[in-house]
């Protein structure tokens, strides 16, 4: 790879592609690499380039530590404060000399501190890990994933058979899950749909809207919290039989039943309540692809009236600060699931507008990692 012989360029070539193309051919050659390593004046910003190259090379690794550090418990062993390595490996059940790899390792990577005395405490990541508990079924979520990244070529081709597209049962179409499956999908979605939904309702206030469908409500996190929010707003939320059933009893358990109304049905293929001021779509259309997409949001038009509002929140490409998450995590994890891609607020926007949506304008969210908010008009 010495980046000595580029393609020819394609196309109208602008003053910025032709730098670019410039400083490719010198970052690409060795002798420029050792000279940048040595001068003061760029040896920092060498250093950094390697390191950001390491940490790709390395990132499964990092994953594997954090995966160890969940299953061990180890940020709820250091939440009442600072342990010494012989007492967290007795509690760990690890030798002193793993418990000591295990923790420098964490600290490292900022989910654990090191203090004077040989003790260790919660870093800044490890705190966080404890505040958003959500992230740790995640972590082991992603031991699939892992499996089906084993070769990305072979996933990338098309050859591979998939853990994730057994793991969530929409996305092998015509065949019927077991309950477990639906319940396995359906308490990771909602462990993180917390948060979503604060989001969510700090960026549109619902102040004026009379009735609010949620289709693909899950467990009824956002519904309930709507409901919580807005109790002048009529709520609905529709979801398949077995993942509205587990609604039910979640919103029991809240006290909402009596202000959630839960439909059974697939919103592909089942008539829609008719009328609402609001649909919301919260991490529906990326799992699905484009053609599904424009029928769905079709379907949506057809059951609402003009001036009624279709809100959109999920991780976007492009976005600020989501760049990663949409176009990196999430584009091989729906490859992996079997269907469905991350979009830009571009190409969404060209799907709402071409299935008679308008006014479509994007909302600031304050985490877009998680979701980003768009919201349309419908004439």
């Amino acid at each position: 790879m010495s980046g000595t012989n580029l393609p020819a360029p394609v196309g109208p070539v602008s003053v910025g592609e032709i730098l670019r193309q410039g400083r490719n051919l010198l970052i690409s050659n060795p002798s420029f690499q050792k000279w940048a390593a040595s001068f003061p004046l760029t040896r920092l910003l060498a250093e950094r380039q390697s390191n950001a190259l390491f940490d790709l090379c390395s990132g499964f690794v990092y994953s594997q530590i954090l995966l160890a550090s969940v299953r061990l418990d180890l940020f709820t062993k250091l939440s009442g404060g600072p342990r010494t390595t012989a007492a967290l490996a007795e509690d760990l059940g690890l030798s002193v000399d793993a418990t000591q790899r295990l923790l420098r390792a964490t600290t490292s990577l900022n989910l654990t501190d090191e203090l004077e005395g040989g003790r260790y405490t919660l870093g800044e990541l490890g705190a966080a890990m404890l505040a958003n508990p959500s992230i740790a079924g995640f972590v082991e979520h992603h031991a699939l994933l892992y499996k089906d990244l084993t070769d990305p070529v072979d996933l990338l081709k098309g050859k591979a058979q998939t853990e994730l597209s057994g793991f969530w049962p929409y996305a092998k179409s015509g065949e019927t899950a077991q309950p477990e499956a639906y319940a396995r999908y359906s308490e990771l979605m909602s462990q993180s749909q917390t948060l979503i939904s604060e989001d969510i309702l700090d960026a549109f206030q619902p102040s004026t809207p009379r009735s609010w469908l949620d289709l693909g409500g899950g467990e009824g996190v956002f519904a309930a919290a709507l409901g919580e929010f807005a109790p002048q707003i009529e709520v609905t939320m529709m979801d398949l039989p077995p993942v509205a059933a587990r609604a039910r009893v979640a919103l029991q358990t809240r006290g909402m039943s009596s202000r959630v109304k839960v439909l059974d049905g697939d919103f592909f293929t089942d008539p829609l309540p008719q009328g609402s001021s609001v649909v919301s779509l919260i991490r529906i259309l990326h799992d699905h692809d484009d053609d599904q997409v424009r029928a769905l949001l079709a379907r949506i038009h057809a059951a609402t009236e003009p001036g009624a509002t279709l809100l959109i929140a999920e991780p976007m490409a492009g976005g600020r600060g989501a760049d990663r998450v949409a176009d990196a995590y999430f584009n091989f994890y729906l490859l992996a699931m079997g269907r469905g891609r991350g979009r830009s607020v571009k190409e969404l926007t060209d799907l709402l507008t071409a299935a008679g949506f308008a006014d479509i304008r994007p909302l600031e969210s304050r985490r877009p990692m998680l979701a980003s908010i768009l919201v349309a008009q419908r004439v």
